[in-house]
C-alpha cells in the first residue's frame, strides 16, 4: 500500500461564543428551532437528541411553563448535561437514557401519561464532544480504537467487527449506501488488508486507495467511509425511519415537529417525510378530490430547509452542513400505519 501522511491531533474542542453552547456541544439553528418547535408554551415537550444540552436548556430557560423530556443515548452526554438541567426540577426536565425511536415512546407513555406531545426535536449525527474525544474512534483525526458506539451499554457491534467481519459485498453496499463513488475499490482494499484496529489503520488504508484525487476528494472519503461506519454501527438511519413512521401516533394535531440534520441521508427520509409520511416516497396520499392527506404540513415555504447564516458558520464550522426542516401534524394517519392495520 502507498501511505499517505496523516495529521492526527487530540485537540479540544474550541471555545465558542454562544450563550447556550458548552464544551459538550453547541446548538445549531437554536432560535430557530425553538421558534418553529413551541405552540404551547406550557406543554409538552420531547428532545430527542439531548447531547450538551443547549436546545434543552434553551427551551427551559425560554418558555418557564413547559415540560420537557429529553433523550439520549450516550450515558457522557447524560452526565455531562445533567448538572446545567437538573435545576430546573423534577417536575419541569426529565432524562432518557436510550435510542430516540423508543424514548420518545416511552416518554409519552411513562413520563407523560400517554398524553400526546406538543413538539418535538431532533439535532441528528454525532456532537463535536463526540468528535472530539479521540478514545471514541469517530474522527479520522485522532488515533483510537475502531470504536464508534455511541453507547456501550448493551451494544457489542463496533467499527472495527464491521470492518474486520463483513464481506466485501456488505461493505461494499454499506459505503454505497454513503455516496461513496469508490465503494468496490475501498470494500475490495479493507478485505485484502484487514485487521483494521485502528482509527490510523482504517484512515491510511483509505487515503491509499484516493492518494492519486485531489486532497479535498481525499478528505470527503475519508469522512464518508467514517461515517459509513459510523451509522451502520449505531443503526442511525434505522432509528430515524422508525421514530419517523412512529411519530403522527405521539404529537398532537397541532402539534410541531423539527429536525436538524447534518448530511443527505438523513435530510432525504425526513424531507420525504415531512411531504408525504414516508420516509422512503415523496407521493402523498390524497382522498378521492386530490385533497393532500399527509401527516404532516412544512410549516417553511415550499417545503425547503433553513441553513446557519454565514455569522453561525463563522463561530461554528461544524454547523455549515446543517439543514432545519420543520413541519405541523395535521389531522390524518400516517399512511404506512394505516396500510398495516
Amino acid at each position: 500500500l502507498r501511505v499517505l501522511p496523516l495529521r492526527m491531533s487530540s485537540s479540544s474542542p474550541a471555545p465558542t461564543s454562544l450563550s447556550l453552547s458548552s464544551r459538550y456541544h453547541e446548538p445549531v439553528l437554536l432560535d430557530a428551532s425553538l421558534e418553529l418547535l413551541v405552540t404551547r408554551r406550557d406543554g409538552l415537550y420531547i428532545d430527542g437528541t439531548l447531547g450538551g444540552g443547549g436546545h434543552s436548556e434553551a427551551l427551559l430557560r425560554r418558555y418557564p411553563d413547559l415540560r420537557l423530556t429529553s433523550i439520549d443515548r450516550d450515558p457522557a452526554a447524560l452526565a455531562a448535561s445533567k448538572p446545567r438541567l437538573e435545576g430546573f426540577g423534577e417536575s419541569r426536565w426529565t432524562a432518557l437514557e436510550g435510542n430516540f425511536d423508543g424514548g420518545v415512546r416511552r416518554a409519552v407513555d411513562e413520563i407523560f401519561g400517554g398524553r400526546l406531545v406538543d413538539g418535538v426535536l431532533l439535532d441528528l449525527g454525532v456532537s463535536s464532544r463526540q468528535l472530539d474525544d479521540p478514545s471514541r474512534g469517530f474522527s479520522y483525526r485522532s488515533e483510537a480504537p475502531l470504536d464508534m458506539r455511541m453507547s456501550s451499554s448493551g451494544q457489542s457491534l463496533t467499527a472495527a467487527h464491521v470492518a474486520n467481519d463483513w464481506s466485501e459485498t456488505e461493505l461494499r453496499r454499506l459505503f454505497r449506501q454513503n455516496d461513496e463513488p469508490r465503494a468496490a475499490k475501498i470494500a475490495r482494499t479493507i478485505v485484502k488488508e484487514r485487521p483494521l484496529v485502528t482509527t490510523r489503520d482504517l484512515a491510511e488504508l483509505v487515503m491509499s486507495v484516493v492518494s492519486s484525487v485531489p486532497p479535498k476528494i481525499r478528505t470527503k472519503t475519508l469522512a464518508r467511509v467514517f461515517q459509513a461506519l459510523r451509522l451502520a454501527v449505531n443503526d442511525e438511519l434505522g432509528c430515524l425511519e422508525r421514530l419517523l413512521t412512529l411519530l403522527p401516533d405521539l404529537v398532537r394535531p397541532g402539534g410541531r415537529l423539527v429536525v436538524l440534520s447534518y448530511h443527505s441521508l438523513e435530510d432525504r427520509r425526513v424531507k420525504r417525510t415531512l411531504k408525504s409520511g414516508d420516509p422512503f416516497s415523496t407521493a402523498y396520499p390524497q382522498d378521492s378530490f386530490g385533497n393532500n392527506l399527509a401527516p404532516w404540513r412544512s410549516l417553511i415555504k415550499g417545503g425547503g430547509s433553513l441553513k446557519p447564516s454565514d455569522d453561525e458558520i463563522s463561530r461554528n464550522p461544524r454547523a455549515r452542513s446543517a439543514r432545519l426542516r420543520a413541519a405541523e401534524r395535521t389531522p390524518y394517519p400516517c399512511p404506512l400505519q394505516v396500510e398495516n392495520r
